[in-house]
Protein backbone atom coordinates (compact mmCIF):
# COMPACT_ATOMS: atom_id res chain seq x y z
CA UNK A 1 0.00 0.00 0.00
CA UNK A 2 1.35 3.40 -1.03
CA UNK A 3 1.73 5.90 1.81
CA UNK A 4 -0.39 8.36 -0.20
CA UNK A 5 -3.38 6.04 -0.24
CA UNK A 6 -5.82 4.99 2.42
CA UNK A 7 -8.38 2.18 2.48
CA UNK A 8 -11.85 2.67 3.94
CA UNK A 9 -14.29 -0.08 4.73
CA UNK A 10 -17.80 0.74 3.50
CA UNK A 11 -20.20 -0.78 6.01
CA UNK A 12 -23.15 -0.53 3.60
CA UNK A 13 -21.53 -2.43 0.72
CA UNK A 14 -19.05 -4.49 2.73
CA UNK A 15 -16.28 -3.43 0.35
CA UNK A 16 -12.89 -1.82 0.83
CA UNK A 17 -12.56 1.51 -0.98
CA UNK A 18 -9.19 2.96 -1.99
CA UNK A 19 -8.64 6.72 -1.78
CA UNK A 20 -5.69 8.96 -2.57
CA UNK A 21 -4.67 11.32 0.22
CA UNK A 22 -4.19 14.74 -1.34
CA UNK A 23 -3.47 16.65 1.87
CA UNK A 24 -3.95 16.55 5.61
CA UNK A 25 -4.25 19.26 8.23
CA UNK A 26 -5.25 20.03 11.80
CA UNK A 27 -7.84 22.73 12.52
CA UNK A 28 -9.20 23.51 15.98
CA UNK A 29 -7.38 20.44 17.33
CA UNK A 30 -9.16 18.12 14.87
CA UNK A 31 -7.44 16.11 12.12
CA UNK A 32 -8.75 16.31 8.56
CA UNK A 33 -7.92 14.56 5.30
CA UNK A 34 -8.61 15.72 1.76
CA UNK A 35 -9.04 12.57 -0.34
CA UNK A 36 -10.23 11.49 -3.78
CA UNK A 37 -11.09 8.15 -5.35
CA UNK A 38 -10.06 9.40 -8.81
CA UNK A 39 -6.62 9.98 -10.28
CA UNK A 40 -5.12 12.81 -8.19
CA UNK A 41 -3.97 14.54 -11.39
CA UNK A 42 -7.54 14.74 -12.73
CA UNK A 43 -8.53 18.42 -12.53
CA UNK A 44 -12.24 17.53 -12.33
CA UNK A 45 -11.89 14.92 -9.58
CA UNK A 46 -14.33 14.98 -6.69
CA UNK A 47 -12.69 15.36 -3.30
CA UNK A 48 -13.98 14.43 0.10
CA UNK A 49 -13.07 16.09 3.38
CA UNK A 50 -12.87 13.62 6.23
CA UNK A 51 -12.59 14.27 9.95
CA UNK A 52 -10.77 11.82 12.20
CA UNK A 53 -13.36 10.78 14.76
CA UNK A 54 -11.66 7.91 16.54
CA UNK A 55 -8.56 5.77 16.78
CA UNK A 56 -7.53 2.40 18.14
CA UNK A 57 -4.12 0.75 18.14
CA UNK A 58 -4.72 -0.68 14.68
CA UNK A 59 -6.99 1.73 12.83
CA UNK A 60 -8.45 5.22 12.70
CA UNK A 61 -12.06 6.17 12.08
CA UNK A 62 -12.97 9.01 9.72
CA UNK A 63 -16.32 10.53 8.80
CA UNK A 64 -17.25 12.79 5.90
CA UNK A 65 -17.55 16.44 6.94
CA UNK A 66 -21.08 17.53 6.12
CA UNK A 67 -21.37 20.71 8.20
CA UNK A 68 -21.12 23.51 5.62
CA UNK A 69 -19.34 26.01 7.92
CA UNK A 70 -16.73 23.44 8.96
CA UNK A 71 -16.33 22.29 5.37
CA UNK A 72 -15.70 25.84 4.13
CA UNK A 73 -13.13 26.47 6.89
CA UNK A 74 -11.25 23.24 6.23
CA UNK A 75 -11.34 23.74 2.44
CA UNK A 76 -9.86 27.22 2.93
CA UNK A 77 -6.90 25.64 4.73
CA UNK A 78 -6.53 22.95 2.07
CA UNK A 79 -6.70 25.62 -0.63
CA UNK A 80 -3.77 27.45 0.98
CA UNK A 81 -1.78 24.23 1.40
CA UNK A 82 -2.50 23.09 -2.17
CA UNK A 83 -1.94 26.48 -3.79
CA UNK A 84 -2.78 25.42 -7.36
CA UNK A 85 -6.10 23.76 -6.46
CA UNK A 86 -9.55 25.33 -6.61
CA UNK A 87 -12.45 23.79 -4.72
CA UNK A 88 -16.11 24.14 -5.66
CA UNK A 89 -18.81 23.02 -3.24
CA UNK A 90 -21.50 20.87 -4.79
CA UNK A 91 -24.91 20.60 -3.18
CA UNK A 92 -26.38 17.14 -2.96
Amino acid sequence: MDKNTIVFYDEESGEDLDFYILEETVLNEKNYLCVTDADPDDEEALVYVLEKTGETDEEATYTVVDDEETLKAVLAVFSELMGDTDFTLENE
